[in-house]
């Protein structure tokens, strides 16, 4: 209720500012906040997309937030048009999305492809690591919401971040003795129930070196922890199943303990890699061959 009501006086405010009259664009050199953005919108050619028809939804970084970035960042960025353009998209939606939507949604796909989470806290609305400042500022062709941060799409793809992550050797190690690094590097969206090492160390002895030997059984394990959607942790809490690529489903529990899949908890959230995200469990979660979802052992 508190953060509707703030949400409700920004848009006052706000929708003061705006002018139904005019495109996102106009609107933005209007309001005096957005130089750097509408620089940076020129040098990839995106102003005229913007003064398009729409409708969109622009997660608009102030010259505060675009001055936050590291010393040089933003030279950087201009001699890099590609680059640039792909951050740039991923602060709009293809969509007019009014603050009591936004606080309504899980996330937000923008368009450049990736999903932007929502997060609604007693200190704002978050949007990925930027929080809402101003919300419902009105254009002709969609909506402008403030936001204190550049938001940056993540460029590693969920192999690469689990690699980085440093906990996940014995997955990576399955993956590729079953061919699937190559699938988990694709385009996706994938949601990855990722079993830690101390997950699959918790197998029985010689377990692993058994499934490293039967890649038929260990691939059908593989994608028993693959999803084929990107789903969020505030996704995931709301849905009583999740159908897995190995073609069965794990239930979805949440316990005053904490949320689990299958008999797997849920021990880390959103690793957001650029086609997916990584959910780290403690279990590894086994298909059960009589099509009854369970975690038994091999």
């Amino acid at each position: 209720m508190i953060i509707f009501l703030l949400l409700s006086a920004a848009t006052c405010t706000a929708s003061a500012l705006g002018d139904r009259t005019k495109t996102i664009v106009n609107v933005a050199e209007e309001n005096g906040n957005f130089t750097t953005l509408l620089t940076a919108l020129n040098a990839t050619n995106l102003t005229d997309t913007l003064k398009g028809e729409g409708p969109f939804t622009v997660l608009a970084p102030t010259d505060k937030a675009f001055a936050a970035l590291p010393n040089g960042t933003i030279e950087a960025l201009l001699n890099d048009t590609s680059k640039l353009k792909k951050i740039l998209l991923f602060h709009v939606a293809s969509q007019r999305l009014m603050a009591k939507d936004v606080v309504n949604m899980s996330n937000i796909t923008t368009l450049e492809g990736q999903k932007l989470q929502v997060n609604v806290t007693d200190k704002g609305v978050l949007v990925g690591k930027a929080k809402i400042i101003m919300t419902d500022i009105n254009a002709s062709n969609g909506v402008i919401h403030e936001i204190d941060a550049v938001l940056i799409p993540p460029e590693k793809d969920i192999v690469e971040t689990a690699k980085d992550d440093g906990n996940f050797t014995t997955l990576l190690t399955a993956l590729n003795a079953t061919n699937l690094t190559d699938t988990l590097k694709g385009e996706g969206p994938f949601t990855v129930l990722a079993p830690t090492d101390k997950a699959f160390a918790a197998l029985p002895e010689g377990t692993i070196e058994t499934l490293l030997n039967n890649t038929s059984k260990l691939k059908k394990i593989l994608l028993f922890h693959v999803v084929s959607q990107r789903l969020m942790a505030k996704d995931v809490v709301n849905m009583s199943n999740i159908t897995t690529l190995e073609g069965q489903k794990l239930p979805v529990n949440v316990t005053d303990k904490g949320v689990l899949v299958g008999k797997a908890k849920i021990i880390m959230t959103d690793v957001n890699a650029s086609n997916g995200v990584i959910h780290e469990i403690d279990t590894v979660l086994i298909p059960p061959e009589n099509n009854q979802t369970g975690g038994k052992n091999p």
